[in-house]
C-alpha cells in the first residue's frame, strides 16, 4: 500500500472535527486504502443513558445498505437471476399487466409503489407496529405499475423483500441462515446477522431522533425489515465487506465484481443504480456504494476502485452521514468542493409546475442569486447555477428554454417540459368530501374545518392524523406527509382535483415520487 504524503493527517483532521460537525450520541467512521485500514475510529455512546460506549464491535442497523447484501445473496445462489422471474409474478397476484423480472427488482426498475409510502395511504400512523402480514397484504396487493419495467428508475424497498423472501423459498433455507452461510462466514464478518426486528439491538445499542437544540431520545420503531433493509453489523463487519470489495476489484466471477457490472435501461441507456448499489461520480471518479437510515439510525459506505479506496460511516442519529463519508473521501482523495461559477439564476426558473408524466408537483425556491432548491422527491435537492444557463446538482437539472422549464433526471431516465401552474386562476369549488381508491381499497377524506381545508387517509392500517392542505393552483393542493413509518416521509402528496363536465370535483389523482398515478374517485 502506497499513502501519500499527508493523507493521514488530513483524514485525523476530518476526523477530530466529525463529533461536532455532525453531533449525536456517537458514531463510528473507517477509511482503507488497497484494502487496508488507515482509521478505524468511534466516540460517544451506543446507548447515552446506559453509558454504553461506542466501539468498532457496537452493532448498527445498517438499514438500505442491506440491498446489496440481498443481491450477492440471490447472485451466489442464482447467477442468471432470470430463473426467477416467475417467483416474482406469483407473488404479484392482483398484477393486472405484465409483472417486472428478478433483474428489474434488483436494478430498483420494476415499477413498483414503494410499499412504505402505499403505507401512508393505508392510514398507518408513525409509530405503528408494521410485521410480515401487513407487508405482505400490501405488497400483493398491486393492481398497476408506476412504468413499464425497465423504462425507469424508482426507489421500491419492497423489490429487495421480495428478492431475499424468494431465494430463502427457493432454496428452502431462511433468509437469516442463508446470509449467514454464504456470505458472513465466507467474508469474516463476524457479527454480522439478520435484525429484522427494528425495536432492540442485543447489545443494547440505541438509535436516537432530535438534535442538539431539542436534545436527544430514543426512536421508536416497530417495524420488521428483512432483504431490503433488515442487516444489524459492525463497523468491523462492514471492514471486512470493504477488503472484499478491494480484493474482487478486478474479478468479474468475484461477489462484488458481479454487483458491480454495468446496468442500463431496456432502451440502453446507462442506468445509476444497480445490484442495491448506486453508481455515480465525485471528483471525476467513479464510485459505487449506498446509505442507509431508519428513524435513530444513519449510515453510509462508498468505495472508489480507481483509488482502491473504502469510506464507511456509521452515526445513532439522524445526522448526514452521506455528507460526512464525502468529507472523508474528498480529504482522502485531496480535493475540495469546486467553487461556485458565480452565474445568476433567473426568476423565471422559480415557481410551481406539474411534472407531466408522473403528475407530481415540481416547486422551486431560491436559496442564493446562484442556487434554489428543488422540491419533487421525498427530499429537497439544492441546484446551483451552471455556466450554460442551467441548473444542476449532479443528479437533477433544470435549463430554461424558450418553450418552458425543462428537467432532467438522467437516474430515473426521465426529461420532461414543466407544465406551469397558473397560481391565480379561480378555484374549482366543492373539493371537501371523501374519496376511495379502488386499487387500494382506501380512502382520502377532505375536510373544511372552519374555512380551511384538511386531508388525511384511512385503509386497513388505520387512520391518519388530519394536516392542513398547502393550495399551490386551483386545483393541485399539496398535503404534508411529516413523519412516516420509514426513516424519511416520501414527500408531500400531490392532489389535482378533477373536474366533472359540470365543473364539480368528482375525483382526485393523488402521487409522491415513490408512489403515484392513484386516482380517488369522489363516494360522498
Amino acid at each position: 500500500m502506497t499513502v501519500k504524503p499527508g493523507l493521514i493527517t488530513r483524514l485525523e483532521t476530518i476526523l477530530a472535527g466529525l463529533p461536532r460537525a455532525y453531533p449525536g450520541p456517537g458514531g463510528a467512521v473507517a477509511v482503507l486504502k488497497d484494502g487496508e485500514t488507515l482509521i478505524r475510529h468511534a466516540w460517544g455512546f451506543s446507548n447515552a443513558e446506559l453509558r454504553i460506549p461506542f466501539s468498532p464491535r457496537t452493532l448498527f442497523r445498517i438499514c438500505s445498505i442491506s440491498k446489496q447484501f440481498t443481491c450477492a445473496l440471490m447472485l451466489d445462489a442464482f447467477p442468471d437471476p432470470s430463473v426467477l422471474d416467475a417467483d416474482v409474478a406469483a407473488r404479484l397476484p392482483r398484477l393486472e399487466e405484465k409483472a417486472p423480472g428478478a433483474l428489474h427488482l434488483a436494478h430498483n426498475q420494476s415499477g413498483l409503489r414503494d410499499y412504505w409510502a402505499l403505507a401512508m395511504l393505508h392510514g398507518s400512523p408513525a409509530e405503528l407496529p408494521f410485521g410480515e402480514a401487513e407487508a405482505a397484504r400490501v405488497i400483493s396487493g398491486a393492481r398497476s405499475l408506476q412504468f413499464k419495467p425497465g423504462t425507469r428508475y424508482s426507489y421500491a424497498n419492497q423489490n429487495f423483500r421480495l428478492l431475499g423472501d424468494i431465494v430463502s423459498d427457493r432454496l428452502g433455507e431462511s433468509f437469516a441462515d442463508l446470509l449467514r452461510r454464504r456470505l458472513f462466514d465466507r467474508l469474516g464478518m463476524e457479527t454480522a446477522f439478520l435484525a429484522a426486528d427494528t425495536r432492540a439491538m442485543t447489545d443494547g445499542a440505541e438509535g436516537y431522533e432530535g438534535d442538539v437544540a431539542s436534545g436527544f431520545r430514543p426512536a421508536r420503531n416497530n417495524l420488521i425489515w428483512t432483504g431490503d433493509a433488515g442487516l444489524g453489523a459492525s463497523l468491523d463487519d462492514i471492514i471486512a465487506w470493504e477488503r472484499a470489495a478491494d480484493a474482487g476489484r478486478d474479478d468479474p466471477d468475484s461477489i462484488h465484481g458481479r454487483l458491480n457490472i454495468p446496468v442500463s435501461f431496456s432502451d440502453g441507456a446507462p442506468a445509476a443504480y444497480g445490484f442495491g448499489l448506486a453508481r455515480s461520480q465525485k471528483f471525476g471518479r467513479d464510485i459505487s456504494g449506498h446509505g442507509g437510515a431508519l428513524r435513530g439510525w444513519r449510515s453510509h459506505r462508498l468505495y472508489c476502485p480507481v483509488e482502491r479506496l473504502s469510506v464507511v460511516v456509521l452515526f445513532n442519529h439522524l445526522s448526514d452521514a452521506g455528507g460526512a463519508a464525502f468529507d472523508l473521501f474528498a480529504a482522502a482523495v485531496s480535493e475540495e468542493a469546486a467553487p461556485g461559477t458565480g452565474a445568476c439564476l433567473p426568476k423565471a426558473m422559480l415557481g410551481a409546475w406539474i411534472e407531466p408524466e408522473t403528475e407530481i408537483l415540481a416547486r422551486t425556491t431560491g436559496a442564493s442569486d446562484h442556487s434554489l432548491r428543488l422540491r419533487l422527491g421525498h427530499h429537497p435537492e439544492l441546484l446551483t447555477a451552471q455556466d450554460d444557463g442551467g441548473a444542476s446538482d449532479g443528479d437533477s437539472r433544470l435549463e430554461l428554454k424558450a418553450d418552458g422549464l425543462w428537467l432532467d433526471r438522467p437516474k430515473d431516465n426521465q426529461r420532461s417540459r414543466l407544465t406551469p401552474i397558473k397560481a391565480g386562476a379561480a378555484p374549482i369549488p366543492g373539493r371537501a368530501g371523501v374519496y376511495r381508491c379502488a386499487e387500494l381499497d382506501a380512502e382520502l377524506t377532505i375536510a373544511d374545518a372552519g374555512g380551511a381545508l384538511y386531508g388525511g387517509f384511512s385503509g386497513f392500517l388505520g387512520q391518519s392524523r388530519m394536516e392542513l392542505l398547502e393550495p399551490v393552483g386551483p386545483d393541485v393542493w399539496a398535503l404534508p406527509c411529516p413523519r412516516a413509518l420509514d426513516h424519511t416521509p416520501p414527500g408531500d402528496w400531490t392532489l389535482i382535483f378533477q373536474p366533472d363536465g359540470a365543473g364539480a370535483v368528482n375525483a382526485v389523482r393523488v402521487g409522491c415520487w415513490l408512489a403515484r398515478g392513484l386516482t380517488y374517485d369522489r363516494v360522498a
